[in-house]
């Protein structure tokens, strides 16, 4: 299939036939904003290396067409049949799409499947997100028409849970073993033993898991760690490159030990045995990872979101995607790496999760101001902020009082510093309270570090500036994003798995929500009461 540009549009998409009644509709409606502002800006460009150079081959279905149906799917709330269905008798689409001059609408029911697939391949391939790429082309458009200055970005991440089950050990165990058991039968290489025949039946899984109440679970789990054991023997020679094969091996490996007692047998890991985020979740999504944050267990993913605002509205002018044990930190250091240097200086609004002597240092290099809204960790004492160091931080000069140290130790490992004064300084100072020094027979000692210091010193410089109040409720209205994505665009039941296919849906959604951002504008409405077609 060769790649070929929907540059071509014909006089009958420019509409100078219907009434004047559905002009006046068709003004007013989303279609127009759409087919003036997004169609017309989508880079078909972007995706020609996903096809063929060779121009005698089957040409491509229309790339803007593509991108643009897929992101008014998002918008709309529609599956992929409902908005094929939409395009062939909905004249808005055809609208929007710029296909009323087509006989047939260029887009069959596995054209969008094909399309993220080809997308799919070529990320593994090469590391680029192609669709990533044309959302945020689209979102700097935006930016431009809403004449959005880009001075001020905002930044917060959101988790996004997988479509899978929560699993316990045991039906875990059970349905890769089941499905390695299955995938045998259908390829008929190997005949298994007798006792395998039982994980084929579809509905013994419940019936072991759940409904076998005279077996204690622990017997049961043993028996399916030992048939799994011997399984994976048997299938080492034939299966070793088998998906399924390999997710048992992973589930086993990570959920189980070597028996003590006997080296040639696996038992279940216990509560002492240590098991990370990383471990299989569910073998329909392995990459699946889980974190528990505020309290919540989540299983799936983390989107990091930032948005470009000012007086004339907001746009998400850019996006990452990762499995959930991705912190704050380590996206904004990656935007930060990523980014350019600015020509004039950019506020980057963020909470404290995403400070750091290294991302402010990182921003600081791109021309960027990260301003933190909140300190994460635990706060310190705050005498320690009136102690003075030496410019390295090795070294204490005066204690709140004045008083230099008899002696100074730093601890390099930690950045701690222990020092000691005379015991009659702590004991008569008036700062003894909060200070709170080990007082010894002859000296006091404490231990302190500049860090601290220094957090304590970022503290009082935000209690007493009005701009941070300011920008504090700045950052605030950013964190209505992950609400409008969970609650309006469904991102924690997309259904696909994966992160690679899961991130293409979550592009789309930026892009739906971004419309909305225009479309709003356009209109100079509030987001309540932007047209949709829920």
């Amino acid at each position: 299939m060769s790649f070929k540009a929907n540059l071509q549009l014909s006089l009958f998409d420019s509409f100078h036939f219907p009434s004047d009644r559905k002009k006046r509709m068709l003004e007013n409606s989303w279609a127009k904003a759409f087919s003036d502002h997004i169609f017309l800006n989508i880079d078909e460009y972007i995706f020609a290396p996903l096809f063929s150079e060779h121009t005698s081959s089957r040409p491509n279905a229309p790339i803007n067409v593509i991108i643009g149906a897929l992101i008014l799917k998002e918008f709309t709330g529609l599956t992929d049949d409902e908005i094929v269905e939409s395009m062939e008798f909905d004249f808005r689409f055809q609208y929007a799409l710029h296909t009323i001059s087509f006989e047939e609408q260029p887009i069959s029911d596995r054209t969008f499947s094909r399309f993220k697939s080809r997308c799919a391949a070529y990320e593994l391939l090469t590391g680029t997100d192609l669709i990533h790429e044309c959302i945020i082309k689209l979102s700097k458009y935006i930016a431009e028409y809403m004449n959005l200055d880009g001075s001020i970005k905002r930044m917060d991440s959101m988790m996004i849970e997988s479509n899978i089950r929560c699993m316990g050990r045991l039906e875990l165990l059970y349905t890769c073993l089941a499905n390695l058991v299955n995938a045998i039968y259908e390829d008929g290489v190997l005949n298994l033993p007798e006792k395998f025949n039982h994980y084929h039946d579809s509905n013994n899984r419940n019936k072991v898991v759940y409904h076998d109440k005279e077996t204690s679970a622990k017997d049961k789990l043993q028996t399916v760690i030992d048939d799994a054991s011997d399984l994976i023997k048997l299938c080492e020679k034939y299966y070793a490159d088998n998906k399924d094969y390999q997710l048992l091996l992973r589930a086993i490996g990570e959920q189980t030990k070597p028996d003590p007692a006997d080296d040639s047998k696996r038992v279940q890991k216990d509560k002492n045995d240590s098991m990370d985020s990383s471990v299989l979740q569910n073998p329909s999504d392995p990459e699946a990872t889980f974190r528990s944050k505020a309290g919540k267990n989540h299983r799936g993913y983390a989107a990091n979101i930032i948005e470009t605002v000012d007086e004339n509205g907001s746009v998400i002018s850019d996006y990452q995607y990762d499995v959930n044990t991705h912190s704050d930190s380590k996206f904004i250091k990656e935007y930060l790496e990523e980014a350019p240097v600015q020509e004039d200086t950019i506020a980057l609004i963020a909470d404290g999760a995403y400070d750091s002597e290294e991302a402010r240092k990182l921003a600081a290099d791109k021309n960027i101001g990260l301003i933190t809204t909140g300190l994460s960790g635990k706060t310190p004492n705050e005498i320690l902020g009136d102690f003075t160091f030496t410019e390295d931080g090795t070294s204490v000069i005066t204690c709140p009082n004045g008083y230099t140290p008899k002696s100074n130790n730093y601890i390099c490992q930690n950045g701690n510093i222990k020092i000691s004064f005379e015991r009659e300084q702590c004991e008569n100072c008036p700062h003894k309270d909060k200070c709170n020094p080990d007082i010894k027979t002859r000296t006091a000692c404490k231990f302190v570090s500049k860090k601290s210091s220094e957090y304590i010193h970022r503290l009082r410089e935000r209690h007493e500036d009005e701009t941070y109040q300011l920008v504090g409720c700045i950052r605030n209205e950013v964190e209505t994003v992950p609400s409008i994505m969970r609650s309006k665009y469904n991102v924690d039941k997309m259904p696909v798995r994966g992160k690679l296919r899961t991130k293409q849906f979550f592009g789309f959604k930026i892009g739906a929500l971004n419309f909305v951002k225009l479309f709003r504008y356009t209109k100079g409405k509030g987001i309540e009461k932007c047209i949709s077609l829920r």
